[in-house]
């Protein structure tokens, strides 16, 4: 299943690294999580985690067999975003391809809007 219709999109790749997170963790109940944190070198970071439960607030994405969770708070700064996962040579990490951030760091764990 897709997510085309969500204010917030889960590639394929960050769909297929989240279910080998969760079948690592061999608890077929964890969703990642994104949220948005003040700080970082930019003003905002995201936050990243594989959790049990939802909240009633969370917008829940699901593709391919992963479920993704954002919380109702950091929607509003992820509106239009694409979660990705990237494999390269200097590594592998989750990115967020945000329209919304008018500048971000570096290693892209954190942006302004």
């Amino acid at each position: 299943m897709t997510n085309d219709n969500s204010p917030v999109t889960l590639s394929e790749s960050a769909a297929r690294r989240i279910n080998t997170l969760v079948d690592s963790k061999g608890n077929k109940d964890l969703k990642f999580r994104i949220s948005i944190n003040g700080g970082g070198c930019s003003g905002f970071q995201y936050d990243f985690a594989l959790v049990e439960d939802s909240k009633d607030d969370d917008l829940v994405i699901k593709r391919d067999g992963a479920t993704m969770l954002v919380d109702g708070l950091s929607i509003m700064y992820l509106m239009g975003s694409e979660v990705d996962f990237t494999e390269e040579l200097a590594g592998s990490m989750f990115v967020v391809k945000n329209p919304n951030a008018t500048a971000s760091c570096g290693c892209g764990s954190s942006f302004a809007v």
